[in-house]
């Protein structure tokens, strides 16, 4: 009966079908672009624009505030407004405000349209994150996702830094518009909860997902903070730029490790021992460049932020999709993200204009790891007991 039943609703699922479901990933890869490349951004903003440090990280903040803000309204748009209408809109908004920004280079004007970008990319993101966790088997549509994003980011990460700022911005237009021609295959509606089939893991009270939502936003202050400054920190210690950069880059493969562990680990582990002990591992991770910095320390921090950083997302974004089965938690998931990747360049930008230099940028990452660490294990302390065997 259950598997009739299952069968039934991937039948009338539209967000199972193949051509939503691919064009909800390609646009995962697009929305998050901006966040994939802060590093080579950054640099192209300081080097060929004269931005400062401090310029930098608020310029970052810019961005992601509007990503943040475009997410949120979507969340609350998203079932009364066409998702179509919604995606036309924010491929609308950042095609236009990035083509402004090959026009005007001044740091005042550079912070609104990269805000106005930012919210572009937050409307047409959450649509995209909205559909995969409309899936029937969102945990497994959120893997491919990650996996997919792996890949995009190396790939950003070895063509970006070759490119220009305007070259960045052109790049950014041109991935939005090669969604145009296939918005019409988005789903205008998402099912009823009461039509979606519940996995049988998602016994927690409904609240957990938003209180993971807010662990996903305080993880996120973490990675804004680190991604946007680890090739800066990187040339201040004296490491040679271009090879920081390409560290970076091949890193980055190590995402594919962390998607493929975090998937096995699934399946022979509990839920909540896993992540409680990877966000450990990323405390260390972020904190030891803090305490020294050198080219060892910066290539195991590095490749062990990029291992850590997808295992823990497969278990952040899997945990809110189980938990909610509505949906409206999963479309929240952008808007924590960008909001989190808001808050961590910012504090950053006012630790290095303070002067407490990189060393207390690490140690922010640190203490927002430390915060999630700390909301999952009062989680897993309530509840371990009702769902171990």
């Amino acid at each position: 009966m259950d598997n009739a039943r299952t069968d039934h609703v991937a039948a009338t699922n539209p967000f199972d079908d193949r051509g939503p479901f691919l064009l909800s990933l390609f646009m995962t890869l697009v929305g998050y672009s901006v966040l994939v490349a802060l590093p080579a951004i950054n640099g192209a903003w300081v080097d060929q624009l004269g931005f400062t440090e401090v310029e930098v990280n608020r310029v970052a903040s810019s961005d992601l505030l509007g990503f943040f803000i475009g997410a949120v309204m979507t969340s609350a748009l998203i079932r009364s407004w066409s998702r179509q209408a919604l995606t036309l809109l924010g491929i609308t908004l950042a095609v236009i405000a990035n083509g402004l920004c090959t026009q005007y280079i001044d740091y005042e004007t550079t912070l609104i349209l990269r805000f106005v970008a930012g919210l572009g990319a937050g409307f047409y993101t959450a649509v995209a994150v909205a559909g995969l966790g409309a899936h029937s088997r969102p945990r497994e549509a959120f893997n491919w996702m990650l996996l997919a994003f792996a890949i995009s980011q190396f790939l950003e990460l070895q063509l970006i830094p070759h490119l220009s700022v305007n070259g960045i911005y052109i790049f950014f237009i041109a991935t939005y518009v090669l969604t145009l021609p296939f918005v019409r295959l988005i789903p205008s509606r998402s099912q009823t909860a009461a039509t979606q089939s519940s996995p049988p893991e998602a016994l927690r009270p409904t609240r957990l997902a938003w209180i993971g939502i807010a662990a996903i936003l305080i993880a996120y202050i973490n990675i804004g903070a680190y991604w946007s400054n680890i090739e800066l920190a990187a040339e201040e210690a004296g490491l040679n730029g271009d090879w920081a950069a390409q560290v970076i880059a091949w890193c980055v493969l190590l995402s594919f490790g962390g998607c493929f562990t975090a998937t096995w680990v699934l399946k022979k582990f509990d839920y909540d021992r896993p992540l409680l002990f990877t966000l450990v591992l990323m405390v260390i991770a972020v904190g030891l460049l803090a305490v020294n910095f050198n080219a060892a320390l910066f290539i195991l921090s590095v490749a062990m932020f990029n291992f850590l950083w997808i295992f823990i997302d497969v278990y952040q974004m899997g945990g809110v999709s189980v938990a909610d089965r509505s949906g409206s938690a999963a479309a929240f998931i952008p808007g924590a993200q960008g909001l989190g990747q808001t808050v961590g360049p910012f504090a950053a930008s006012i630790m290095l204009e303070l002067g407490w230099g990189f060393d207390g940028v690490f140690v922010l990452c640190a203490m927002a790891s430390a915060g999630a660490l700390l909301i999952y294990t009062l989680i897993y302390l309530k509840y371990r007991r009702p769902y171990t065997a």
